[in-house]
């Protein structure tokens, strides 16, 4: 069938739109979704950039929401009507996988960067050109997909299909990095540097888990002033990062932090949060950043700290039992992200990227269909 697409032709350069993309037949294990709607997430900007090793041309994409229209003859888990969210792909059968731990798949760039199907192909093409699709087992900046079965979260049918695929991947990783992996005790404090999308999802987990200090740095006072809404009972403008330190400490009566969640990847911070920690205290980071950057950790006086370090994938979710849990949050109030999002027809989906580089938008999100 002829969909419409933004397809990545150069790295660095925006989008394009092209009306007459062929998306091909199903394979078995694949699930044909009409996407309402998807959000923008850093990683697409990463992999537009060249920074990820996707082939291009590509469709990328990864926080669908939509639709199930028709389904592969070896797929159980959705059924024709299905309203859906669409997260990463994982291969299913690895160590990793069968351990309950989909989002360390040891195969997950593959998978979810390698822009070909397990087979070698690719489900979009035009005038005979390959285009790489299955970003995330999806390619939802699209308005149908083929979606492999790891990548299909059911969702009740009174969930806004509009808003609700930005829990595939940002506000997932953020909410689930609290929530699965830092697990928090009540009354302990966790600090967020960045209030992005996944930081702000990290804000509003931190007061579903009970933690009674909760601290946002950001760069924008537009962003701390939203993160106080979210739950955050204390700001930190962290562009002058020398001040980091002191203000923690003093945040935290000089006890340091017990958990401190980093969004942006800078060395500077990391290096600053890891000297704002409390005794056995845990710092952890989810950003993408380029291959082969390094962080100085002091490991001698701070021996007698016990701290741990630790990096996340996706929250690591079990997106079919995860996301869902959002959803029901969300309908409680506990988990209000649809302060976060603006909406984008598809050909303004450049200025979507525009938006959230400079931080006027936390979360965009593109329109498909109605």
């Amino acid at each position: 069938m002829k969909i419409t697409a933004a397809v990545v032709r150069e790295h660095n350069k925006p989008l394009t739109i092209e009306n007459d993309i062929d998306l091909d037949g199903l394979k078995p294990n694949e699930a044909r979704v009409r996407i309402v709607a998807t959000g923008i997430c850093h990683t697409d900007a990463v992999v537009r950039d060249g920074i990820y090793p996707t082939p291009i041309p590509a469709v990328l994409g990864h926080e669908g929401a939509g639709v199930v229209e028709e389904v592969g003859s070896a797929v159980t888990n959705v059924e024709v009507g299905d309203h859906v969210v669409l997260g990463a792909a994982y291969c299913g059968t690895c160590t990793q996988c069968r351990s309950g731990n989909p989002a360390y798949c040891l195969h997950v760039f593959a998978e979810d960067f390698g822009g070909r199907r397990r087979d070698g192909s690719t489900s979009l093409s035009k005038n005979g050109e390959q285009i790489s699709s299955h970003f995330f087992g999806q390619s939802s900046f699209a308005t149908h997909a083929n979606v492999v079965q790891e990548s299909l979260i059911v969702i009740d049918k009174d969930a806004p299909l509009d808003i609700v695929g930005v829990l595939g991947c940002g506000l997932n990783t953020g909410a689930g990095s609290v929530l699965n992996e830092l697990k928090p005790d009540p009354g302990t404090s966790l600090a967020v540097f960045g209030t992005g999308a996944v930081g702000s999802a990290a804000i509003m987990a931190a007061k579903i888990a009970g933690c009674t200090t909760i601290i946002a740095l950001d760069i924008h006072d537009s962003r701390l002033e939203l993160a106080k809404e979210l739950g955050a009972t204390h700001t930190i403008n962290s562009r002058d990062a020398e001040v980091v330190i002191d203000q923690l400490m003093e945040i935290t009566g000089g006890e340091g932090v017990n958990n401190i969640l980093d969004t942006t990847g800078i060395p500077a911070l990391l290096t600053r949060a890891a000297k704002s920690l409390a005794k056995r205290g845990t710092l952890a980071t989810i950003a993408a950043t380029a291959s082969g950057t390094e962080v100085p950790f002091e490991i001698g006086d701070s021996l007698i700290q016990g701290w741990t370090f630790k990096t996340i994938i996706q929250g690591s979710s079990v997106p079919q039992v995860f996301i869902p849990r959002l959803v029901e949050l969300w309908k409680q109030g506990q988990f209000p992200f649809e302060k976060l999002v603006k909406h984008y027809e598809l050909e303004d989906i450049n200025q979507g990227f525009e938006d959230s580089a400079d931080g006027s938008v936390i979360k965009p999100i593109v329109r498909l269909s109605r």
